[in-house]
Parts: structure tokens; C-alpha cells; sequence
């Protein structure tokens, strides 16, 4: 029996053997030493494949593809009976997130890695290959009791558009001076994705494709650590943890720990190298949508790790200390810092489960229920980025709710009915429940790394009250799919406007050749009461078109628009649909500038608005041929955030001014206003700020060492502030007398003197998030949305991003009004 169990031992070391004579490294299997070359996205995939082909301790899956229509891809890495399990370890895993479910029996730690969510921060995924290989020849060991996975890219379409740029422009050799222009990417940069969007802001929001396909992955998972691989400035040195301060206070004392225990562990190798490091300074974990914080939400040990790099490094760059970083050294910083986390997690796996489960137990929070009113569709738009992230709600039954009043900013109360929403944090996800919802973030340091406030029924425009108990709701499912019944005797039809929902059908009914009114003033017809912004489609206005009723009842439906029909264009009170009230809408055609004086994130912000939440045709314009442009064809021109000094000389403040004069509109965001500060004829001008009675030498006192935190004075780091709105001005048909605007900047305009003040903040109510005190002060009586009229056309100024990152749903529909309803002058035809 003896010589039969040796033989069969034999038999798995000569398999096992033959298995790695098979696997290759990835110098061998790309024909090229790692990290002399930045490898394309399909060699990686096309590496992974072959490792997972090969090797019975990794399954390699596809979750989804991207604009650009790569392979958004994972890895799973475990020892082969692990593999064979994998099914039931995750399961099990998964108990561990319920607190009401018994079986919680899992000892195996689970691992995500994520490599280059920024494009340009390209050494990760070389590193991702290197690690992989590793990992199922030399570290077999740790893989017995931990499942790895892995994403190799998770931005592809940026790592291609950077690496095939590089690989284009790089001499040969490469080039290590910081002046050759193989460190100098043009614009946009391979940092963001397809939008341009920088995806590891964008976890919690789920605006991207990429994110919204790989959450469905990660709530299968729920790792116990996971790990954002990104790149710095080239003259820092590597980054890891433990993060720095603010620590949101729902991360537990055990996170915090085992981010230092991590750290510790990973010094121990770079001390041994001599490879400098740093930690504790610069990253905090606040802002809920990062890579490290989004994770950490959800029960993880959630890491950022940075290495010197980024796009400018390419394959080797000499730094201002004087010594040459090549990628080789980066992939080889990442390779050391991955394969160490996955050390400390095998060896830690019965803490890192225990600890895990004690996160998902329940917790006493000051706040208990959400409960939520508003129009249907902007609880709808809530519903689905609750369904993206599997967080739970409800509905409630009526009567009155008691608690924190996000309008009012105090003690208040929502009378509640059927179909107020109910989010409660006595769910497996309550903690990231209480994170995105709560009224007011609670700031341990107020220097952070993003925004500081971004409370859900804020962003998303809805009546809400925060209540300490916890508020029993009922499961149900939507209301009946609406069904429009055509009139052909019919003067025509009358919808609402307070969505984007809205902006939608009506996007779609231009595009159709239907043509549209709206109305500027109140009206009632058939018995029911219309505000102004409602939109109104005549059959007198459409007598041409061929199946008119057929047509707008089926677009209507598509979009789940109710549709008033009405006998006749005689108003019960108000403008008849003849009056100059009511206003034809123009097809209208719209440029957007792009280019080195724009900002690539807001022109990508713009960009996604149009092609994804509005689907209307928009014209990319490059600054580098604007003088070349016909701006006649244009009706609508659009100037992102941006630095427009070069850019607008004489001849181009000329040539726009005389277009907007002749009727044009232009749209000026962010600081792209500050370009027509106290020009003639454009009519902003900027805050003074109020001058202090100290001299220079008293401020010039103020010692090294505190002059950062005394600066946070005149910061204002992403707060929510109410600002008072004239809703009779076009520019916010559809909304209240009231709008909570997300400030970015502490910039400061004056109330316009010759125009329309249209959203402005008169004496500055900061309702959540750090705003410094000299900068709230320079907020009295300042511009947040205006039009000012020029000729016969007029500038739109938006002070404040209304498309932020896509997420600040309740801005959306102002930046609708200003391409279709704002100095809508109407034409023949």
C-alpha cells in the first residue's frame, strides 16, 4: 500500500511540475522584459487568459466592457480546492455581513486588488502581472487559506490612451530629461476614462459604466481588504498605509489598526531594499466615493498605495533629486506592496473574519430612518443608485415623521404617505447607509483630500427628515407602466416639468422633428393646474408631420411621460396656447469647448450630460481652431471650467460678444466666469473680499509650520449651501424658491446689477460640510446662477458646477432650462 501512495504523490509533483513548465512568466509570454515597454490592455488580458488556462488556482472572468468597448476583467487566485469551493467560500462569506444569519463558519481571508483606476498611472498593471505569476508559483502557501482578486485595469480605455500615446512618442531609448515630450501628455491625459470622468471618484456615485459593472462583482464579494494601486508627483516616494486624518467615524478602531499592522509589514520589505516611504499624511478617509473610503464603508481595510510616477515618469525620468525612475522600479514598489498585503491577510484570516462580522453588527446610530419625499421620478433616480449599491428601503405609511428637517437645517417633521421612501440603517449596509445620507459630515481635521459634504436627499432635490427610530415601511413593487391614449380631435397635449425625466422626453420629441412649447407663466386647462416650465404640443404647430398623435403618444410612453390631452387651446385661466407666453422651443445647436484652456473633468461632465442624461446632439469645438469657427451655426455655445487667458484675446472676446449680441448664448461654468470679470458689456464683477485691519508684518508673523491650516480660512472644501431662487425666471422652471447648491470654490461674485439674479446666496447658510470663515463671509449677497442680456442674446453664468462628477442630480435640470427655455426668442418657420 506503501509503494501505491508514493506513486500517487509522484504522480501530483510530476502534474504539478509539468503545470508550471507550462505557465509563463510575463517577459516570457510578452516577448519583452516587463517594464521596458507599457503593454497594451488586450496583452494584459490576453496574459491573464493564459495564466488562467493553465493553471487550476485562477478563474478569470469578464463583468462587463467599456465605452470604448474593452474587457473590463477580474481575476480570482486561490489554491485549487479553494477554487473548486469557491461558490460556497463565498457564500459564506457573505453570511458574515448579516448579523440576523447563524452560519457564519468562513476562515478565509479575501483580498481585492485594483489596479490603475487612473490611466496614466500605468506601472500597477504591469505590476498586476507580475503579482499574478507570483502568486501561483512562489506563494502557493498563503492561497490555502485566502482568495485573491484581482482587476488588472480598471480604466482601459485611459491605460490605452496613454500607453499607446507613449509607446508612439517615446524615443529609443527612452529619454530621462522632464523636458523631453514623452513626459508631456497632451490634453486630455490618460488619467479619466472614455468621459473623461476620474473614475476613483466615482465608487459611491455609480455614474460610469466601468463602476456600475464592477459593483455588481464587489457586493458578491465584500472583501475583507482591497487595495486602489495608484501614482503620485515623480518626485514623492511611495505611499502606504495607514491613511491620514479625517477618519469618517464609522471606521472602526480595528480598521485603523490593521491599516498600520499592513504598513508595518510592508516597511519591513522597503527598509530591507532601502526604498524610501511615507505615511499618515496626505490620504484621508472621508469622501465615501474613493477606491479606499467606498470599501472601508462596506467592512473592508480600505488602502490607497501611490508610487512616484504617474504620466509624466514613462519608462524612466530623472527626478529633481537627481536619480532615474524607471518603470521597472515603480511595477517593482507595487509588485512588493501586493504580494505583503496578501502575507498579512493569510496570516491573519480568523481576526480579519471575526472583525468583519463585529462590523456588520448592529450599531446605535443617532439616526435610525431616512424618510424621503419628492416628485416620483427624482425618488426613482434615488431607488437605482440604492439598487446599484443593494441597500435596502421601503415605503411608509402615512402619518407624520419627527426629526433632523434637512430643509429647514433644524428639528422638523415630513407628513409621509405611500410613496415616501424609507432608508433605514438596520440593514447589513447601514453604516454606509448613515455615511451617504447623513445630514451633516462630522470633520475631525478639516483639511481633507475632496469634498466634504454630499448628503443624498441634497443631491438629489428631496424633502427629508432624519429620525432617531427606526420607521417601519412595507416592500412593494412601482406603479402601473404608463399608457397615453392619442386625441386626433384634440388641440393637442399638455406634461409637467420638474425632472430630468422631463428634459429627456423632451430632448427625444425634438429629435423627431416634433415641436414643442413651453409656457413662462402659470396656466390651468381642463381642470388641473400647470406651472410654468410645463411643455405643450400643439397639433397646430405639427400640422405638417405625418402621424402626430401616433408619434408624441408613442415617445411619451417610451418615456413613461403622462400626458394631459386637451379639446382646445382656450386657457380656464391664464395664456391660451396662441400667447407669447407660451414659446416655441428651437432645435437648438450647441458647441462645447474643449482643449488645453479647458478643464477635462467638467468638458467631460458636459459631454456625459449630453450623450447620457440627455441624449441631444452636442459639437466638440477645439480651442485650437476657434477662430476658424462659424459661430452662426451655432445657437448655444458652452465654456467649461477652465483657464481662457491665452485663449480669449481681443479678436475672441470680439468675435463672441458680437455673437451673442446678434443672439447667441453662451454658458459660462465654474471659473470659466471669472474670464469676463469687469469686461464690458458682459456684466459680472467679482466679490471684493473685505479687507482686514492687520498690516502685511502681522501676517507675515504667522509661523511656517501653521500657514497650510491657516489658509483653510479662505477655503471652501466642497459644502452643501442653501441659496434663495426667483423660480419665475426661466433658468429654474421646475424648481422651489429655495436650492441647496453644492460650493466647490470660495470664488465670489457680485449680485448682478444688470440682469437676472437667478439663484444667489444673500446671507451665506452653510447646512453641511467645512467652509472657512473668511470665505463664508465673502459669500453675503453673491451670484450662484445668472443670465445677463447682451443684444438680443444674453450670457448664462453658473458660479457653481451644477454637473459635478454627474452625481448632483439636482442640478441637472438647470443646466436644461439654460440650453431650451433661458432667452428663448422663438423663429418662423
Amino acid at each position: 500500500m506503501k509503494y501505491q501512495y508514493a506513486f500517487i504523490s509522484v504522480f501530483l509533483f510530476i502534474g504539478q511540475f509539468l503545470t508550471a513548465q507550462e505557465l509563463k512568466s510575463p517577459s516570457d509570454f510578452l516577448g519583452y522584459e516587463l517594464g521596458s515597454q507599457f503593454s497594451r490592455h488586450a496583452d494584459v488580458v490576453n496574459y491573464f487568459e493564459h495564466i488562467a488556462e493553465n493553471s487550476p488556482m485562477v478563474e478569470y472572468n469578464t463583468y462587463g466592457k467599456t465605452n470604448e468597448r474593452r474587457p473590463l476583467t477580474y481575476a480570482v487566485i486561490s489554491s485549487e480546492a479553494n477554487i473548486s469551493n469557491l461558490e460556497n467560500i463565498r457564500k459564506n462569506h457573505l453570511n458574515s455581513t448579516d448579523d440576523k444569519t447563524s452560519e457564519k463558519d468562513s476562515e478565509i481571508a479575501v483580498v481585492w486588488l485594483s489596479y490603475n483606476v487612473h490611466g496614466n498611472e500605468a506601472s500597477s498593471t504591469e505590476a498586476a502581472m507580475k503579482t499574478l505569476y507570483n502568486l501561483v508559483t512562489e506563494k502557493k502557501d498563503w492561497l490555502e487559506n485566502t482568495v485573491v482578486i484581482m482587476d488588472p485595469c480598471v480604466n482601459p480605455d485611459g491605460r490605452d490612451r496613454y500607453a499607446n500615446w507613449y509607446n508612439q512618442v517615446k524615443t529609443e531609448p527612452y529619454n530621462v530629461s522632464q523636458e523631453a515630450s514623452e513626459h508631456h501628455e497632451p490634453w486630455p491625459g490618460g488619467r479619466p476614462n472614455h468621459y473623461l470622468f476620474d473614475l476613483n471618484r466615482d465608487w459611491a456615485w455609480a455614474t460610469q459604466i466601468e463602476t456600475q459593472e464592477r459593483l455588481k462583482v464587489y457586493n458578491q464579494w465584500l472583501p475583507h481588504i482591497h487595495v486602489d494601486f495608484h501614482e503620485q508627483g515623480i518626485n514623492e516616494p511611495y505611499y502606504f498605509a495607514p491613511a491620514a486624518e479625517p477618519f469618517h467615524e464609522v471606521i472602526t478602531p480595528f480598521q485603523r489598526d490593521f491599516q498600520t499592522r499592513i504598513g508595518k509589514n510592508h516597511a519591513r520589505y522597503f527598509d530591507k531594499e532601502g526604498w524610501l516611504y511615507f505615511t499618515g499624511e496626505r490620504f484621508d478617509l472621508l469622501y465615501p466615493s474613493y477606491g479606499d473610503t467606498y470599501p472601508t464603508y462596506m467592512g473592508a481595510i480600505g488602502m490607497t498605495y501611490e508610487q512616484a510616477g504617474h504620466g509624466r515618469a514613462g519608462l524612466g525620468i530623472k527626478t529633481d533629486e537627481g536619480y532615474i525612475l524607471t518603470l521597472k522600479d515603480r511595477l517593482e514598489h507595487h509588485y512588493t506592496t501586493g504580494l505583503s498585503t496578501v502575507e498579512v491577510a493569510s496570516k491573519n484570516a480568523s481576526e480579519l473574519n471575526k472583525e468583519f462580522q463585529n462590523y456588520f453588527s448592529d450599531e446605535d446610530f443617532e439616526y435610525k430612518s431616512y424618510a424621503l419625499n419628492g416628485s416620483k421620478d427624482k425618488l426613482e433616480s434615488l431607488k437605482q443608485l440604492l439598487d446599484r449599491h443593494e441597500i435596502e428601503y421601503s415605503y411608509a405609511n402615512s402619518g407624520k415623521v419627527v426629526g433632523y428637517s434637512y430643509k429647514e437645517n433644524d428639528n422638523g417633521s415630513l407628513s409621509s404617505d405611500e410613496n415616501t421612501l424609507i432608508v433605514s440603517t438596520d440593514q447589513p449596509k447601514g453604516k454606509m447607509v448613515k455615511v451617504l445620507f447623513e445630514p451633516k459630515t462630522k470633520l475631525q481635521d478639516s483639511l481633507t483630500y475632496d469634498i466634504t459634504a454630499w448628503s443624498l436627499p441634497y443631491a438629489y432635490g428631496l424633502d427629508a427628515v432624519a429620525s432617531s427610530r427606526k420607521i417601519s415601511g412595507s416592500n412593494r413593487t412601482s406603479s402601473n407602466t404608463i399608457q397615453n391614449t392619442a386625441n386626433e380631435n384634440g388641440a393637442g397635449y399638455i406634461t409637467k416639468w420638474n425632472s430630468m425625466q422631463d428634459a429627456q422626453f423632451l430632448a427625444d420629441l425634438i429629435k423627431n422633428g416634433i415641436k414643442v412649447r413651453f409656457s413662462e407663466v402659470p396656466f390651468e386647462s381642463n381642470g388641473q393646474k400647470f406651472a410654468p416650465g410645463s411643455l405643450i404640443i400643439t397639433k397646430s404647430d405639427n400640422r405638417k408631420l405625418e402621424n402626430f398623435d401616433a408619434k408624441v403618444i408613442e415617445t411619451a410612453d417610451a418615456h413613461e411621460r403622462q400626458l394631459l390631452t386637451t379639446e382646445t387651446s382656450f386657457a380656464e385661466n391664464g395664456p391660451d396656447f396662441g400667447s407669447p407666453d407660451i414659446k416655441i422651443i428651437n432645435e437648438q445647436k450647441i458647441g462645447l469647448l474643449k482643449g488645453n484652456e479647458v478643464s477635462s473633468l467638467n468638458y467631460g461632465e458636459i459631454w456625459y450630460f449630453f450623450e447620457q442624461d440627455l441624449n441631444y446632439p452636442v459639437t466638440p469645438i477645439n480651442t485650437e481652431y476657434f477662430d476658424r469657427v462659424d459661430l452662426n451655426d451655432l445657437d448655444v455655445l458652452i465654456m467649461p471650467e477652465g483657464w481662457y487667458s491665452d485663449f480669449l484675446d481681443e479678436k475672441t472676446f470680439d468675435k463672441i460678444s458680437s455673437w451673442v449680441s446678434n443672439g447667441g448664448k453662451l454658458i459660462a461654468i465654474g471659473n470659466a466666469v471669472g474670464s469676463f470679470n469687469e469686461k464690458e458689456g458682459f456684466g459680472i464683477s467679482e466679490n471684493k473680499k473685505t479687507e482686514k485691519d492687520s498690516t502685511a508684518t502681522d501676517a507675515n508673523l504667522i509661523p511656517y509650520a501653521k500657514r497650510e491650516r491657516e489658509s483653510i480660512k479662505n477655503l471652501i472644501t466642497g459644502s452643501i449651501i442653501r441659496t434663495k431662487l426667483d423660480n419665475t425666471h426661466p433658468l429654474a422652471f421646475g424648481y422651489d424658491d429655495e436650492y441647496f447648491s453644492l460650493k466647490l470654490s470660495s470664488d465670489s461674485y457680485a449680485l448682478l446689477s444688470d440682469g437676472y439674479n437667478v439663484s444667489y446666496i444673500e446671507d451665506p447658510e452653510v447646512v453641511s460640510g467645512f467652509a472657512g470663515n473668511d470665505a463664508v463671509k465673502n459669500l453675503d449677497n453673491s451670484l450662484v446662477f445668472g443670465e445677463v442680456k447682451m443684444g438680443e442674446g444674453s450670457i448664462i453664468y453658473m458660479v457653481d458646477n451644477p454637473l459635478f462628477r454627474a452625481f448632483w442630480q439636482n442640478g441637472k435640470l438647470f443646466f436644461a432650462n439654460a440650453l431650451f427655455f433661458t432667452n428663448n426668442t422663438g423663429y418662423d418657420y
